[in-house]
């Protein structure tokens, strides 16, 4: 009986020791080379995982980062502070990046429109292209006010307000979340100390704009003429500013009849 204990512990024994080999082996074989910088990003970054920067998530934009193909300043809702950390693992400098919020090309609100029919179904802005006119407001180019863009804010920082999509700016990071979920493509992301943009993306003629809205772009040029740093242009019966050229000098929004160049609001 012992001889049969002992044999039944020398085979356990060497299975196990035959198993742990195996496995030593294996995981020298096997084993996934970690990058250290890569861990150190990937503890930097915030962890929103928001796709701002252009990734997939922050674990994709630490190796991004960690194989040069992306730069240490490129996450959005870190700013400053987390491309200075990202910076001194890489052993590089983090340089300078403008603040950018989100803003939405629109100021067609519930005063300064009115509703072209009455629309009773499913309130998701996806669904607008699908109704008569892009939906029942008299704009067919401004926000239709049914909120996509608040349902994948992470920040809290955007919010349907009288009708129309508005952008607190102190709470944006520019993750740019927004701006790819609005099917009209109204939100851009501009530089946050920017003076004076275009609250319209109307392309309709000067007309047809007055009739759907009381503040909306016209197109008369006016802005584009008295910009004394060919800031402004006026493309498809609508102005827009170039964000690189602006210095802020307000002449545009004097010169506007419609009041449509405005500084950014807040919530």
């Amino acid at each position: 009986m012992i001889t049969g204990i002992l044999c039944a512990a020398a085979i356990v024994g060497g299975t196990g020791l035959l198993l742990g080999l195996f496995l030593g082996l294996a995981d020298k074989k096997f084993k996934v080379e970690v990058d250290e910088k890569e861990l150190a990003v990937r503890d930097a970054l915030p962890g929103n995982n928001c796709g701002g920067c252009g990734y997939a998530g922050c674990d994709a934009m630490a190796k991004a980062i960690a194989k040069g193909e992306a730069p240490v300043n490129g996450c959005p809702v870190g700013g400053a502070a987390v491309a200075e950390r990202i910076a001194a693992v890489m052993g590089q400098e983090a340089g300078s990046a403008r603040k950018m919020v989100a803003f939405v090309k629109c100021a067609g609100d519930c005063e300064m429109t009115t509703q072209r029919y009455e629309y009773h179904g499913t309130e998701d802005c996806a669904m607008m292209p699908f109704l008569p006119a892009g939906g029942p407001k008299s704009c067919s180019f401004g926000c239709t006010g049914y909120g996509t863009c608040v349902g994948v804010c992470k920040f809290d920082a955007i919010h349907v307000v009288n009708g129309v999509a508005v952008v607190d700016k102190e709470k944006c990071v520019a993750c740019g979340q927004c701006v790819a979920h609005c099917p009209k493509h109204l939100i851009e992301l501009v530089p946050y100390d920017l003076e004076h943009l275009v609250r319209c993306s109307s392309k309709d003629k000067g007309k047809q704009v007055m009739q759907a809205c009381k503040t909306g772009c016209i197109g008369c040029k006016k802005c584009e003429k008295s910009c004394p740093e060919g800031a402004v242009t006026v493309t498809d019966n609508v102005a827009h500013v170039d964000t690189e050229k602006c210095v802020n000098c307000g002449a545009c929004a004097s010169a506007c009849p419609r009041k449509i160049i405005t500084n950014i609001p807040e919530k």
